[in-house]
């Protein structure tokens, strides 16, 4: 069905999830009151108040709650691993899917926080499930937690897996024209096959609204059809659908790429100088973003652009005035922040690399990730000197700690006894 009468001919279903949501939470009872663990150097604390209002002038939707008890294991399990264990749970490293347990020796060395499966894959469902089995027990042991185990599985031509168990999918420009049962069922579908062999997390859906002026100049998402479509309204409820989904199939959500790359017209991963002359702390094209939080996405990723009108000083994933005061501050997130990659990307190729690490947490953001293995030791070794050059600093670790290992007991990949 084309997108209007698809909005048009359902309004009934918009007052349903209303009706339920009010339900829901007058039933329960429930409040979430955000991260009480330690609030770091900058104050990146989630809710600022219930009356504050989120892009386009709906209510400010709450941060991507978590029970407060799987809250109070994380800050348990947080509390017995040393500085060094605590730094290294922030990181998600790369590791090539033509040889995924070449990982091993890492893991065996620094207790990553996560691994991204990199590159393209037509590798069996049965083989891939043996390999993250392989590299999770190799994280779990001498006393580590299990890995978060992401990957890039949007559609088109960003499939991380395919062949005959990962049946191709769609670019996201076609999956916006899906009616929203549709959509919902074959995503449900394309999320159960990665819960299947052991992902759990992907690195999507892509929140960005790319406008109909600019198309396929916008190199790094029009070029390749992945955002959903060219106004917020309609990608908002996209996303909505796309989060509930893939959670419900028992697979974590990305919501990417914060504050939005689809008005930038240089790819952040090959250039510098992607910019969003626009983009403000009202702007309508955050609305996906919103609805994605608010629909309890587990992670959102920080581009590596600049919003000058935001902060004219650093790219958004070096930025507080993004991370911590528009994402965790004015639309409430507290759930876990990841970076974009901050190892092979020009746009951040002048900042040495274990500061990027650094610098990515000290703006308020919890889980640096990098696509070259390598990576692992320098960025692990400088948030380890940071921290102990500085308690603060040592807070935030603590802090970002809590979120990766929190995202861990949601997902079942850690418990308390």
């Amino acid at each position: 069905m084309p997108r209007g009468s698809r909005r048009n001919a359902e309004p009934w279903r918009v007052w349903a999830i209303v009706a339920v949501v009010v339900v829901v939470l007058v039933g329960a009872g429930v409040a979430y009151a955000g991260f009480s663990g330690s609030s770091g150097s900058s104050g990146s604390s989630g809710s600022t108040g219930d009356g504050a209002a989120a892009p386009g002038g709906s209510a400010r939707p709450t941060a991507g709650a978590a029970p407060s008890a799987s809250v109070g294991c994380a800050e348990s399990l947080v509390a017995k691993l040393p500085l060094e264990a605590q730094a290294a749970q922030l990181l998600m490293i790369g590791t090539p899917l033509s040889s995924p347990l070449g990982a091993t020796s890492t893991l065996g060395k620094y207790k990553l926080g996560g691994l991204f499966l990199a590159g393209r894959s037509s590798t069996s469902a049965a083989a891939l499930r043996s390999q993250i089995a392989q590299l999770q027990d190799a994280a779990k042991q001498n006393g580590g937690l299990a890995l978060q185990i992401g990957i890039d599985q949007e559609g088109g031509q960003v499939q991380t897996l395919k062949g005959d168990d990962f049946p191709a999918i769609p670019t996201a420009v076609n999956q916006g024209k899906l009616d929203a049962a549709t959509l919902k069922a074959r995503t449900a579908e394309w999320a159960g096959r990665l819960k299947n062999v052991g992902i759990t997390i992907d690195l999507a859906p892509v929140a960005d609204v790319v406008p109909a002026d600019i198309g396929k100049s916008n190199p790094p998402i029009g070029g390749f059809e992945r955002q959903y479509g060219s106004t917020p309204d309609p990608v908002a409820e996209d996303i909505t659908t796309v989060v509930t989904a893939i959670q419900g199939a028992g697979v974590q959500t990305t919501l990417k790429h914060f504050p939005g790359l689809g008005r930038v017209r240089v790819n952040t991963d090959t250039s510098t100088g992607a910019q969003d002359t626009v983009m403000t702390a009202d702007d309508a094209y955050l609305k996906p973003f919103a609805s994605g939080i608010k629909a309890g996405s587990t992670a959102v990723m920080i581009s590596s652009a600049t919003y000058p009108k935001l902060d004219s000083h650093n790219v958004a994933a070096f930025s507080s005035p993004i991370i911590t005061d528009l994402l965790r501050g004015k639309l409430g997130f507290d759930g876990l922040v990841m970076s974009d990659d901050l190892g092979a990307a020009v746009a951040v190729g002048s900042v040495p690399v274990g500061q990027r690490a650094v610098k990515f947490v000290q703006a308020g953001g919890d889980m640096p990730l990098s696509v070259r293995l390598a990576d692992a030791q320098p960025m692990t070794d400088a948030l380890v000197a940071a921290a102990k050059a500085d308690p603060n600093f040592a807070k935030r670790v603590t802090q970002s700690a809590t979120r990766v290992v929190r995202s861990k007991v949601n997902a079942g990949l850690a418990t308390c006894g």
